[in-house]
């Protein structure tokens, strides 16, 4: 249980405080960026757009993601009847925890192919007028993938135990 509070202490982290200063960061850069080209006429952030749309934007995304999909705010691939009884229900989420389980593994196996593809080869990406390694914000996708995978192993798990015939009453 234990395990557990980390991993789900270290995704609160990321997306409370990470995804949360990403949004302020890319909310002051834009503000500050409309300021400087309306008024002062002036670029003041070179390459605001490309830090927003490349680095802030997808790790705040990444970053939330485990949380959103733990929390049930993340659209899962559930639906349950109610008139079904609730050993039938367990049986259905533990199918579809099934299928999420492999499409999100498939979905973790390509993201970590590029990411590391895309550390291997030196991958930058344009900032202005200067280039920035691009594996730092890469490296968070396969993150988020396997903690969402983590927590749906987590539900089966707890699906399974469910369908024991000593856990039913």
């Amino acid at each position: 249980m234990r395990f557990w509070k980390l991993i789900w202490q270290f995704e609160w982290g990321m997306a409370s405080i990470g995804a949360g200063l990403c949004l302020l960061a890319m909310m002051l850069m834009t503000v500050t960026s409309v300021f400087g080209r309306y008024v002062l006429h002036v670029d003041l952030i070179p390459g605001a757009y490309n830090i927003i749309e490349r680095i802030l934007f997808p790790l705040m995304v990444f970053w939330a993601l485990p949380t959103a999909h733990r929390e049930k705010t993340f659209p899962r691939l559930e639906s349950f009847p109610d008139s079904l009884s609730p050993y039938w229900q367990t049986i259905i989420s533990a199918f579809v925890l099934v299928v999420e389980i492999a499409i999100y593994g498939i979905v973790l196996w390509f993201a970590t192919r590029f990411a590391w593809n895309s550390i291997v080869s030196g991958r930058p990406m344009q900032v202005g007028t200067n280039f920035w390694p691009l594996w730092p914000v890469l490296v968070m996708m396969p993150l988020a993938f396997t903690l969402m995978l983590l927590e749906m192993v987590r539900l089966l798990v707890a699906d399974f135990r469910a369908l024991l015939p000593n856990s039913r009453k």
